[in-house]
């Protein structure tokens, strides 16, 4: 019998979290998911259960809500643009890091992936802060002992039909998105791609742990097993 998905989703109430959200909410693979948030996502759904919970360092009081699930996605995060260096590492790296071994400890068998970015530095000694430090969160989820850690860099992702939580000026760069494609298949992906791949990699896993543009793309299409992708 085909395992079905009983996942956990952060950052909801942003582009990626609810993109992968409702690509998740009309898969039949996905049997439900609880969505943590600051505040409400605006989404109900039979599959979806929703907690509202301020401190993300501090999961103490919703442990027990927590455990049953077999995966997480996790799509919350910052721009850096106009942080130093300790804040953003507060919110990128000890957030994620505190939330996943929550999880880990409670849930031993979760596949585990985490939404980084094209450009992460996974060496964490190249000159750009944000990417330093996804790089070290990508490196130090991967030694916990989950099932699977698999880390995401997507560039520009088209949004899903039906989303509402859009940066403004989206609307004028997804019109040109067909040919952008087309020529930067590297950098240019949708979010549908994005939640299809997660979903695939906690049904089956991948063979690569970390997962540029091409490779989400690849896996995306994936139907049952381990998909060989691409060198």
């Amino acid at each position: 019998m085909r395992t079905k998905i009983n996942a956990i989703i952060t950052g909801s109430t942003g582009m990626v979290g609810e993109g992968v959200l409702l690509e998740c909410l009309q898969h039949p693979d996905v049997e439900s998911l609880l969505v943590i948030n600051r505040r409400p996502c605006g989404i109900t759904h039979p599959k979806l259960k929703e907690i509202i919970h301020a401190d993300f360092l501090n999961l103490l009081t919703v442990e027990p809500e927590l455990t049953g699930y077999n995966a997480c996605f996790f799509c919350a995060g910052v721009s850096s643009v106009g942080m130093k260096e300790p804040e953003y590492t507060r919110i990128t790296y000890d957030l994620t890091m505190s939330f996943a071994k929550t999880l880990c400890r409670l849930n031993q068998d979760m596949t585990f992936c985490y939404v980084s970015g094209a450009g992460t530095d996974s060496s964490e000694k190249g000159r750009m802060m944000w990417a330093r430090v996804k790089g070290k969160t990508e490196n130090d989820l991967m030694k916990l002992p989950f099932k699977g850690v698999y880390a995401f860099r997507p560039a520009f992702m088209k949004s899903v039909k039906g989303q509402k939580h859009l940066p403004g000026f989206y609307k004028y760069i997804e019109w040109p998105y067909p040919v952008l494609h087309a020529l930067f298949p590297q950098y240019f992906g949708t979010l549908s791609d994005t939640g299809l791949a997660m979903i695939n990699c906690a049904l089956s896993g991948a063979e690569r742990r970390v997962l540029e543009a091409k490779d989400i793309a690849v896996l995306a299409k994936q139907q049952g097993g381990c998909m060989q992708l691409p060198c």
